[in-house]
């Protein structure tokens, strides 16, 4: 009898990465998470902390991955995402990649969330210096997971208007809650058989790494 297939969902678009793990498909087991405060050094620890969940050894036994696309650290997030683009590739499975904003709004705008309620929300980064990464996202039945990207995060500088009337909210991540995000999505996109090619997964920078471009 071989392994239960697995669903791994890596999430570094903050300065603690997140790790969550979780039998794929209607089981109903509960699901596996853990943040790790690694800040720079993530570039040598990403393996070891997701072996704290899930060993090397059972990597096969991984049947779909899910991975946070930022807005977030350029260092963190292109590590992470290259990381899961590779297993996804060496494995041959499906991996989806999800803004780290849209997991946001999903856990803030979902019943008991902080913008419960809300049809319509802004999310907003500051960056020192440089203005403000903001994102819109709306509550959709249509749209898969039940939230819709409207705008995509992009980077407005300090002195421009922006977001109307809409309620405005900081996009603080929840390195742990936005894993169990992931978790959820990519438990949808299994239930409906989507296909998730590696190739199309990349970090997403509102701002370039190189400052004054």
């Amino acid at each position: 009898m071989s392994p239960e297939p697995l669903l791994l969902a890596l999430h570094s678009s903050s300065e603690t990465l997140g790790v969550a793990l979780q039998p794929l498909g209607p089981s109903g087991a509960s699901a596996e998470v853990a943040s790790f405060p690694l800040g720079r050094r993530l570039s040598n620890e990403l393996l070891p902390c997701v072996e704290q969940l899930l060993p090397a050894e059972r990597w096969p036994q991984i049947g779909r991955l899910v991975v946070a696309t930022g807005p977030g650290g350029f260092t963190g997030t292109r590590l992470t995402v290259v990381f899961a683009r590779t297993l996804a590739q060496q494995l041959q499975i499906p991996l989806h990649g999800f803004s780290s904003f849209l997991l946001m709004a999903r856990r803030l705008v979902a019943p008991g969330g902080a913008m419960a309620g809300c049809e319509r929300i802004w999310l907003e980064q500051v960056l020192p210096r440089r203005g403000s990464v903001v994102g819109c996202y709306g509550v959709d039945p249509c749209a898969f997971g039940g939230v819709a990207e409207l705008e995509r995060p992009r980077l407005i500088p300090a002195a421009e208007a922006w977001g109307g009337s809409d309620p405005r909210q900081a996009a603080l991540v929840e390195p742990e809650a936005d894993a169990l995000q992931l978790l959820e999505l990519g438990q949808l996109a299994h239930a409906a058989r989507l296909e998730g090619p590696w190739a199309p997964v990349l970090p997403l920078y509102p701002t370039s790494p190189v400052e004054g471009l």
